[in-house]
Parts: C-alpha cells; structure tokens; sequence
C-alpha cells in the first residue's frame, strides 16, 4: 500500500498548496472505498486507515485550496476515460440546475494538457465541466502538474471513494490502464483493490465485446458474479455470443433501463437449447414475445405450425422464403444446390 499512499500523498502535499479535493456536494467527507469481497481483513484495515489519513490530510489543506477559474471549452477530458457516456440525463439536469443556482460548490482536478499549449486535461469532475460548458460559465478547478500515472490514479481513487462505478465501468477503466501501458500496481492504486481483484476486473472486460458493452450500459446494480457469468458463457460457446448479439437487436432492447438489457442478454447467452431430437414441440416467438408458431422435430422430419394468432400471410411468405434460406444455408455450407 506503500505506492498507493505515496500517490495520494504526492497529489495533496505539493509545495504550491494545490489539492483535488474528494468532498461530496453538502461538503461532507467521501465514503471509504469499496473493498473487493476477497480482500483479507488485514487489508481492509490498511485500506481504511490510508483513507483515515488521507481525509486528514484533505483537512488539513482544504483551505489552502488555490482555485482558479477556467473556461471550460479549453479542457479536454482524460485520455483515459473511467465511466460510460452520461445515461443519466435526469440527474445530470439537476446538477446543472444546482450549479446555475447556487454555483459550483466542489472544485475539479485538472492538469495542463501536455501536448497542447494552453489547454487542460480532466483528472476528474467531468460532468461538472459539461455542466459549466452548457451554462457558459466559467469552471472552478485546481490545476496541478501530474504525470499520466498521477492523472489516473487521482481520477480512480476519486471515483472509488464515491463508490459511484459500476463494477464494469471499473473494469473497462482496470483494462484501458493495462491496455495503456500502466504497470498493474498502478491498475490497484487507482481503483483501490488488491491485485486478484485487479486481474478480475481485467479478466472480465477482456473477454466481453465493445459493442455488447456499449450497447447493455454501466448496469450499476449488476456485480461482479452475474457480469463473470455472461463472460464465461460467451467464452464457452458461439452459440451463446449469437443469442445474444440477437437479445441486444430486439425491438424493446433499448427502451429498457440498462440493468433489465444486461439481464435480457445474460438470459438470452446462458439459456440451455431445447432438446428437439424427442419430438417435443417447442415455440417460436419475436423479439417482443409474440408467438410465431410451433415447431416438431423428429429425426429429418419438421413440422411448423403457424399460430392461428398470427398473421395468416406469414405461412405463405415462409413457402416463399424457403428456397431462399435453403440457398443460403447451402452456401454457407460451401456446398452446390443441385
């Protein structure tokens, strides 16, 4: 934990009285960070006590605060981003509202950019610069010389002591630090955990696509064990990353709430498939949960059943479709038709 204090350390105590400051909207102290469920007491309390001093330190330095103003429009974000783009349009309109009336009360973290001359990168508070940007006012922010290793672990240990990521908004963040080049050390300084939780987090963002992870969202109630599941049945079979990919085009996908889509997905990749080698009739349904029709199995022979609920027109549309996919699937197959 050594290097971990040393960062924080480095951040509040520089000789020019600067610090990024952790304190939530009412002024009060930020939460301790969540430890991982696998961490040892021992740990837990080397964590605590870290955040114990690093809250005295804050103290300590909180009047000592240098502030400036800077017009949002010259900061860019981080090069290496920790949250998902803002799907919370609701809360973010009243932060707007509570900074247009009564100011922006916590200062963000920023540094000057280091390949553009008179611009700024964000270490964090990017939802209150987007928020000043909108308003057209001026940001309220402290300026510091930091190092990229500076920049993200002041950006993840201040985010961790909100505790307002996501588990995999905490692991795509875990991945673009390793991605980037960071050692793993600085993977646990940032967010706080140990390194098997840290190999975890990695482990699970490398093995789910961009785009399924875009498309679900950050899913705040959704942990480690269920977003474990789905990597481990996209792992294990194609068939689970196509039912999938098939659950994220349905027509209802993205009205849902991003917990209800992480759910329709994990659902749709670890349903087991339907025995048909009995005879047994099994159903047919749209996206949307219409039923289609029935379809028996037994050996070569297939039976499909168009539900009287339906519309009629689709069995005639199948008998014209069906030299088509016959086509098609022979293709695909790398075989003739005659």
């Amino acid at each position: 934990m050594s290097k971990r204090m040393d960062a924080i350390r480095s951040l509040l105590t520089a000789p020019q009285g600067e610090a990024p400051e952790s304190l939530s909207a009412d002024n009060k102290p930020a939460p301790l960070p969540r430890v991982s469920s696998g961490s040892v007491r021992s740990m837990k309390e080397s964590f605590s006590s870290a955040e114990r001093e690093n809250e005295d330190l804050r103290a300590k330095l909180a009047s000592s605060l240098t502030i400036r103003e800077i017009d949002p429009n010259l900061i860019d974000p981080s090069p290496i981003m920790d949250r998902f783009q803002d799907q919370d349009e609701e809360g973010f309109e009243l932060l707007k509202v509570s900074i247009q009336q009564r100011g922006q009360e916590v200062p963000v973290l920023l540094r000057p950019h280091p390949a553009v001359q008179g611009r700024y990168q964000s270490a964090y508070g990017h939802r209150r610069i987007r928020a000043s940007r909108e308003l057209a006012i001026p940001v309220r922010a402290v300026v510091r010389d930091l190092t990229d290793e500076d920049l993200v672990v002041a950006q993840g240990v201040e985010n961790s002591a909100r505790q307002d990521l996501s588990f995999i908004e905490r692991a795509i963040f875990a991945a673009r630090l390793e991605n980037a080049g960071h050692e793993r050390s600085v993977v646990q300084d940032a967010l706080s955990i140990d390194r098997a939780e840290a190999s975890k987090l990695v482990s699970v963002a490398k093995a789910l696509p961009a785009d399924l992870i875009e498309a679900i969202g950050r899913a705040p109630k959704v942990g480690r064990p269920r977003w474990q599941a789905l990597a481990d049945a996209l792992r294990s079979s194609p068939a689970a990353m196509t039912a999938a990919r098939a659950a994220m085009q349905s027509a209802d996908f993205q009205r849902r709430d991003t917990d209800a889509r992480f759910l329709a997905v994990l659902s749709a990749a670890t349903a087991k498939p339907q025995d048909t080698s009995k005879g047994e009739p099994r159903s047919v349904t749209t996206a949307s949960g219409q039923k289609v029709a029935q379809i028996t199995q037994s050996g070569r022979e297939l039976k499909i059943m168009v539900d009287k609920e339906f519309d009629a027109a689709f069995a005639d549309f199948l008998a014209e479709q069906l030299p088509i996919l016959a086509e098609r699937f022979a293709k695909g197959r790398g075989e003739g038709t005659s």
